[in-house]
């Protein structure tokens, strides 16, 4: 398993290289993935959609489709070969009928509570409408590339890693850190738990 800390300097060296090698493994089996509705992943629409935030926003990281699905950051982590807490779980909640996107560290669980406290926001509560709110399915939603921006926090956590969120499909990543999250999102740094 490789180490994803940057915060100490003799590790960032190596985390980019596990980065690098998991990109270039990733992108070798991306050809082998299966189409769905007639469309290989790459061209999925809500995947090209994420791909062209991230392009015009001069996001260097590009989307990459795995064989296996990283809708949960278990399963993510697993398939980059890289700790729980490096995945960027994107998660749609209601705040007085809008949605907002809360991203966390995959080793985290939100306490809603604590984040609405902390930003004077009525209560965060399940949002039924995932889909309809971001144009992405449970499991993939990246944060980016929906309909119209959702006000975004972004878990400090992640400033601890170098990060992999979904990219608008279960099967779709992209490479990231937590600075570039919170530029892409217009988002507010938080603390989830």
């Amino acid at each position: 398993m490789c180490s994803n800390t940057v915060n100490s300097r003799p590790h960032h060296r190596q985390s980019v290289n596990c980065r690098n090698r998991i990109v270039r493994r990733v992108v070798d089996v991306s050809a082998s993935v299966a189409p769905v509705s007639g469309q290989h992943l790459e061209q999925h629409p809500s995947v090209v959609r994420v791909r062209d935030g991230l392009a015009a926003a001069g996001v260097p990281g590009q989307v990459v489709v795995l064989p296996d699905s990283t809708r949960t950051a278990v399963a993510a982590a697993a398939a980059l070969g890289c700790e729980v807490g490096a995945i960027a779980s994107s998660l749609v909640f209601s705040c007085a009928g809008e949605p907002v996107l809360v991203i966390t560290s995959g080793a985290h669980r939100v306490d809603t509570a604590k984040v609405a406290a902390n930003h004077g926001l009525a209560p965060l509560q399940r949002a039924d409408a995932v889909r309809a709110a971001t144009g992405q399915a449970i499991g993939g939603v990246a944060p980016v590339g929906h309909p119209v921006p959702l006000r975004t926090f972004v878990d400090r956590w992640l400033d601890r890693h170098e990060t992999w969120a979904a990219g608008g499909h279960p099967h779709a990543v992209f490479p990231t850190t937590y600075a570039e999250l919170l530029r892409l999102t217009g988002g507010t740094a938080t603390d989830v738990e």
